[in-house]
């Protein structure tokens, strides 16, 4: 079996950034090597962010990448606060201490597209700790509520190798937009 870290960049993630603004500000939250940053950069500008000073300096060198080299998990404080983008990625990380300020880093008809390990995971490899393993539904009943759910899928997937992924690609309504409801 083949490290997460060298895959290629996931299809879902790849048909998900083709709704994405051309001209968007993306960012790859927790980045590793950039699978996903190399190729996304070819349509928009990116923020890699990761906290492997070494994966992320060869990614340094492409014209639409940023950097920034940081630990997600610290107590630091939240670096991205006062930033908004117009599509967020996450894949291969969980972290669910900060998913209210992950998913509060999507802009107003912004996207978050999110695919990582789920329950289930540990009879296929790592990770199996608990920590790192979705459960069925977790990422859609974390979304905030003007988030609208695109795709979604929980389950067994054999490519690029066998896991079991939770996958949520969902799009933040931009409060102009909304309709009320009429009350009953």
């Amino acid at each position: 079996m083949s490290s997460h870290q060298n895959l290629a960049p996931s299809s879902w993630v790849m048909r998900q950034s083709m709704s994405w603004p051309t001209q968007g500000q993306v960012l790859d939250f927790a980045s590793g090597r950039g699978r996903h940053s190399l190729v996304l950069a070819e349509r928009f500008h990116l923020l890699a962010v990761d906290r492997d000073a070494d994966a992320l300096t060869p990614l340094a060198a492409h014209p639409n990448i940023d950097i920034a080299i940081c630990d997600l998990e610290s107590d630091a404080a939240w670096p991205f606060a006062s930033k908004k983008f117009d599509a967020v990625v996450v894949t291969n990380y969980l972290f669910r201490p900060k998913l209210a300020a992950l998913f509060d880093l999507v802009a107003d008809d912004g996207y978050l597209t999110y695919e990582t390990f789920a329950v289930g995971n540990a009879a296929f490899g790592r990770p199996k700790n608990p920590d790192f393993l979705l459960h069925e539904g977790e990422l859609a009943a974390a979304l905030p509520a003007e988030f609208d759910i695109i795709d979604e899928f929980h389950g067994v997937i054999s490519d690029p190798q066998p896991a079991v992924i939770q996958r949520l690609a969902a799009r933040r309504v931009d409060p102009s937009q909304q309709t009320s409801k009429p009350t009953l």
